[in-house]
């Protein structure tokens, strides 16, 4: 009974998403705008399709997500142990919080002409401007959740004898998984984002090259059909990372909830 229930809720969650896939359907069909500007669904699937049966459309998929996922690995591996060390380190926080203040709201694809000239057109510049994206939101995040850890967590810690280190990775880590967690879950679509930003301005395999093309060849439905490939992509990796956030959290409240 629990699971039909919880099949219920999903389903119920995607009714938004339905909607607004029948009304591109149906206005298309009604020839409100013209096939050029807004393909029917039914055609971009169709079209999606076909492509599937060749490499290319495959390939693009593979190479953007390999990108993203290794810049925002990337920034997994560099922000987390930032964000705890400025949480708990006065003189890191001192040298390290005016840098985070100033580059968390600045716009990070400003600054893909200087990636370009240090790591060039190929899948460098791509991997670390997603890492340079993704990696903000992550030390925010993880500064912000070690910060917030129970002060007698950490008393009881160091009572034991636990040396400064331990109480970092053993103690203030896992507290703080939770709004840590929080942090990746923004970054990831970050790291998607300009990772296809990048592709469109450096050209190549991807999703980004892959509607660049279709643009300069006037094929409506192959824009949208990479504009859907991306929206489908997106959705599929913030759903794992919700798959792993109840995993790693399975002891806290709001996964018993």
């Amino acid at each position: 009974m629990a699971g039909v229930m919880t099949w219920q809720r999903r389903l119920r969650r995607c009714i938004s998403l339905v909607l607004i896939l029948l009304a591109w359907e149906t206005t298309a069909q009604l020839h409100i705008f013209s096939a050029f500007l807004l393909p029917p669904l039914s055609d971009v699937l169709g079209r999606l399709a076909n492509e599937f049966t060749r490499s290319d459309l495959p390939e693009a998929i593979f190479f953007t997500v390999t990108r993203s996922l290794a810049g925002f690995g990337l920034a997994v591996a560099v922000g987390v142990p930032l964000g705890l060390l400025i949480a708990r380190v006065r003189i890191i926080r001192w040298f390290l919080d005016p840098i985070v203040s100033f580059g968390l709201p600045t716009p990070k694809i400003a600054f893909l002409p200087i990636f370009i000239l240090w790591f060039g057109v190929f899948d460098e510049s791509k991997v670390y401007m997603a890492a340079f994206n993704a990696i903000f939101p992550i030390i925010v995040a993880t500064w912000a959740g070690s910060d917030s850890v129970d002060k007698y967590l950490v008393w009881s810690a160091n009572s034991l004898g636990a040396r400064r280190s331990q109480v970092l990775w053993e103690v203030v880590l896992p507290a703080g998984l939770p709004s840590i967690m929080t942090g990746l879950q923004i970054a990831l679509p970050f790291a998607l984002i300009i990772t296809i930003i990048a592709e469109m301005s450096t050209g190549g395999e991807g999703l980004g090259g892959y509607m660049v093309v279709a643009m300069r060849m006037a094929d409506s439905p192959g824009v949208f059909g990479g504009l859907f490939c991306t929206a489908v992509v997106g959705f599929i990796l913030q759903k794992l990372m919700e798959i792993l956030r109840s995993r790693l959290l399975v002891w806290h409240e709001e996964t018993q909830a």
